[in-house]
Order: C-alpha cells, then structure tokens, then sequence
C-alpha cells in the first residue's frame, strides 16, 4: 500500500451514487474533488439485481432523503453505472490526475474493476461479512480499503483471516459509524490506534459525522486514509447529499489535516533549527566564580552554572575535576578542555 501514502495522508472524495446517474453531475463532482484535494474519488459498483430483493426496505436516513413512493430496489436501480460509464469515469480520472476507487458489492463487480485496470478495491462496511468477496480479493492479493462499520472485532477477525491465510498483507482497515449522518456521541474514535495495535496495518477513518473534527481528531490517533462523502449540491435528488461534504468543507479538512501533518513532525527527538540559538544563550555551562592561577587543581568548589550554554555541561564536571590548568583563568570564564593538562 507504499503508493497510496506517497502525499502522506490519502483522502477519498467518496461520490458514491451521488452522481445520480449523470455523467456531467460524475464529471463535475470529480474536477471539484481534485480542486478540493482529494487524491481519490470513490463511486459504487453493482447492479439491483445481485444487491438486493424487491421487498428490501429503506433505513431511517434514505426514507427521509428520497421519494416514499420509490422502493429501496428502485432506488439502487435507478443509481447504477453502466459498464460503459465505468470505463469512462475511469480514463477522466486518469485525464484529471486523480485516483479512480469504487467499492464493489459483489463478486461479479469486483472481478468487473479488476478487468478494467482497478489497483486498489475500496469494500463496504455491510461487506465485511461477505467473505466470498473478500476470499476472491485476498487470494488474488489485491491491494484492499476495508470499513468496519457495524462489526465488532469477531466480524473483522474473520475477514482478516482470509487475507492471512493467503498471504495477503496489502489491506488498511477504516473505522466507520454507518449511519448518515453519525451521532458525535457513536464515534469512538479511540478505537483507531487499538484497530492499529490489533491487526498489525496501516488504519484510516470513513467519517459519517458532520463536519470536519472528527477527520481531523482522526488523524491525531493514526489514520491516514480518509474518506467523506462528497457533493456539489446538499440539495441534489438523492440519499447521500445531505450528509456529504461540500468542496469547501472538504478543502477545509485537507488544508488543516495537511497543516497538521507538519506539526506532528518525525518520531525523532532533536533540537530544531530554530532553536539552536536559544540553546546556544539560555543553557548553562561550568563558569569559574573566581580567578585561578596557572597549575591549579580544579575543585567543585571553583564552578557555578551559567549561561551561555556554549562550554562544559554539568555532566561534564566528573572530567575536569583534579585537572590543572594550563594558564590562568579569570572568574566568569567558562573552562574549556584545551585549558586543562
């Protein structure tokens, strides 16, 4: 997965099904997402009639987000990418210099992205169960996002284990409250790092939640894929507007996660540049509180600390001490090594 980190943090403008079928609504969102920088856009691959029944009902947000007199099938159907559009959207990614991921709900689509060049599979959190997709993806080492949205950790031990047995290393795991949008109180984000320590990989959030804290508090515990529901028009017919982010919302939360990436520096302790100088003046070295002749054996007695801290430390005493000087040193001078025999 070295690639997707090459810009440090990799955001995902998921635009999922708010294309609403239009290929210039697809085109437009996507030029705003690269504006907005995102490395990624993110659509959603399936077809109706492999994904869901006729009498599959709508949850809480999708019936108060579109028509009640349209069917949960209906809907689905009236949201999905032709094969053809799927090549295109593809090469205008290509052509905008973006990242092309879609999430596939079934093995029939995932093996669909694979045929059209996809390198990275994103999977839904209600697919962390669907265990024959995800046979298919670790046992063809593909380079796998997974969300766990809805699981708990027996759920996500089972999927992983399919990547294990198969030698499959190449997956991130992102935490996800599936609900649109989330609750403050159901983001649990302390499990990002323990998600981390678990399973051994490179973590990343799907944020649900309204506004940008959440992302940014997620990068702070160790994400470092990021992914928000993306639109140009809360108000656009759909299920997803209204809990997505605008291309200013989304802007604003890669320029302060970006900003935050280097505050949080390297895991290396060492004296910055620009604090050279205050080392230099407000450190303390071994300074003489009287005069001392040629010859002198030096005593603790003789020293003070004081700035600047440009001579011998105090650690340094054990070294000097029973030393004689080689000429004569004046109170206030700070003993240097060349001026002992």
């Amino acid at each position: 997965m070295s690639r997707i980190f090459k810009n440090k943090t990799y955001f995902i403008a998921e635009i999922g099904v708010n294309h609403n079928g239009s290929l210039k609504l697809a085109k437009k969102m996507i030029k705003e997402a690269k504006k907005a920088g995102a490395n990624a856009v993110k659509f959603q691959t399936f077809k109706a009639d492999l994904l869901a029944s006729p009498s599959t009902p709508k949850v809480k947000y999708q019936r108060s987000t579109t028509s009640k007199k349209e069917s949960h099938y209906d809907m689905l159907k009236s949201l999905e990418l032709s094969d053809k559009n799927h090549y295109f959207l593809k090469n205008f990614c290509k052509k905008e210099k973006i990242d092309f991921l879609s999430t596939p709900y079934d093995l029939q689509s995932a093996k669909f992205l694979d045929k059209i060049g996809c390198k990275i599979f994103k999977t839904s959190s209600a697919d962390i169960v669907d265990l024959e997709l995800h046979t298919y993806l670790a046992k063809n080492k593909k380079k796998v996002i997974i969300s766990t949205g809805m699981s708990n950790f027996n759920e996500i031990d089972e999927c992983i284990d399919l990547y294990k047995k198969y030698s499959n290393k190449n997956f991130i795991l992102l935490h996800c409250v599936s609900n649109y949008p989330c609750s403050l109180g159901s983001l649990n984000l302390s499990i990002i790092p323990e998600i981390q320590r678990r399973y051994k990989c490179h973590v990343g959030y799907s944020d649900h939640s309204i506004g940008n804290d959440a992302a940014i508090l997620s990068f702070g515990l160790g994400a470092r894929v990021i992914e928000k529901h993306f639109t140009t028009n809360k108000n656009l017919k759909g299920p997803d507007h209204k809990a997505s982010s605008l291309p200013h919302e989304f802007r604003e939360m890669v320029t302060k996660i970006r900003l935050a990436e280097i505050m949080m520096g390297k895991t290396v302790k060492k004296c910055q540049l620009e604090e050279i100088e205050m080392r230099k003046i407000s450190r303390k070295s071994l300074t003489l509180n009287m005069s001392v002749k040629k010859g002198e054996i030096l005593k603790k007695n003789l020293f003070v600390l004081k700035r600047p801290g440009t001579g011998l430390y105090y650690k340094d005493l054990k070294i000097i001490l029973g030393k004689k000087t080689k000429k004569k040193l004046y109170k206030d001078d700070q003993i240097k090594l060349v001026d002992l025999k």
